[in-house]
């Protein structure tokens, strides 16, 4: 990292979290009791903002919110505030509900989620390019919000400012990101449906003749498969670590890479060093507010010889 934090525009829809700790996933019309309740913040974005905040960078958070006076505002601003997250650009959009979430974590750490977004919200109007791409060093984007900013993604790829998305659902093939993108990562369920190939290396090979871009794919404790600059597969292995909360892992996934890309790492260094922020996650409860701390992470970095790079 430079002296100088790197400013990240992370673009999403701000959740609420309502987080169940669950013996198992209940089935149709079944009760079951919780071992642990929290109240959250949530969303790919804004868990991409808390990694980049804690892993050193400054982080600017924007997209829809409900209404001023409905339950999530005020809590989720004072969240933000504490995370030092620059909130200023959130649009709030009048009558609406930010969207709230009910997340049950199971034994082995993997979250079920049900989440409410009202329509409308994609009806926001972002702040003007030039508020949001001044003193930009990247853009971190979910995939969902190509409706309202695929525009401003293309005014910043004009600029040479990376893009990074976050897909983590299915997209179409002329999907305008794919090409006003700099870095394409996909879970690996979306890169399956959207392609249309169950395999995640002929998927990424069949998308990268659609789009210019980077291309990877997460796959949890299997690691990360990419492409290099000749469409050679590579793989980024996964840090082997106790698992307790998944909730986030792949959002502190996405910040911590866009944060060291924007820093002039290498891609194999950037995808190693979110490869072990999202690994340290995994390890504590709380969703993205479990995210390490950036001397955590370069400890394991110096400690573990997983995906040393020569």
């Amino acid at each position: 990292m430079t002296d100088q934090p790197k400013r990240v525009v992370c673009i999403g829809l701000p959740v609420r979290d309502l987080t169940f700790a669950v013996e198992s996933v209940p089935g149709r019309g079944q009760k079951f009791p919780s071992q642990r309740f929290a109240q959250i913040i949530g969303g790919n974005a804004l868990n991409a903002a808390i990694g980049v905040s804690r892993l050193g960078g400054k982080a600017v958070m924007t997209g829809p919110m409900g209404d001023k006076s409905e339950t999530s505002d005020q809590f989720l601003l004072d969240d933000l505030h504490k995370e030092h997250i620059d909130s200023s650009h959130l649009v709030h959009m009048p009558g609406l509900v930010t969207p709230i979430s009910a997340v049950m974590i199971d034994p082995t750490g993997e979250r079920t989620i049900v989440t409410f977004r009202d329509p409308e919200l994609w009806k926001v109007k972002l702040p003007a390019h030039d508020v949001l791409l001044k003193d930009c060093d990247a853009i971190l984007i979910e995939s969902r919000c190509a409706g309202f900013a695929t525009d401003l993604c293309i005014e910043a790829r004009h600029r040479g400012i990376p893009v990074v998305v976050d897909i983590d659902s299915t997209i179409s093939q002329h999907e305008g990101l794919l090409n006003a993108s700099s870095h394409l990562i996909f879970s690996d369920d979306a890169l399956q449906s959207t392609a249309g190939i169950h395999d995640s290396l002929k998927a990424l090979q069949k998308l990268s003749k659609l789009t210019p871009s980077f291309l990877a794919v997460t796959r949890g404790p299997r690691g990360t498969l990419w492409l290099d600059e000749n469409g050679a597969p590579k793989e980024t292995p996964a840090f082997p670590v106790h698992v307790v909360d998944t909730l986030g892992a792949g959002d502190i996934f996405h910040g911590a890479f866009a944060l060291e890309f924007a820093a002039g790492k290498t891609v194999p260094e950037a995808l190693r060093f979110a490869s072990a922020a999202a690994a340290l996650k995994c390890t504590r409860y709380g969703g993205a507010f479990a995210c390490p701390q950036r001397a955590e992470v370069e400890q394991l970095l110096r400690d573990s010889k997983v995906g040393a790079l020569s």
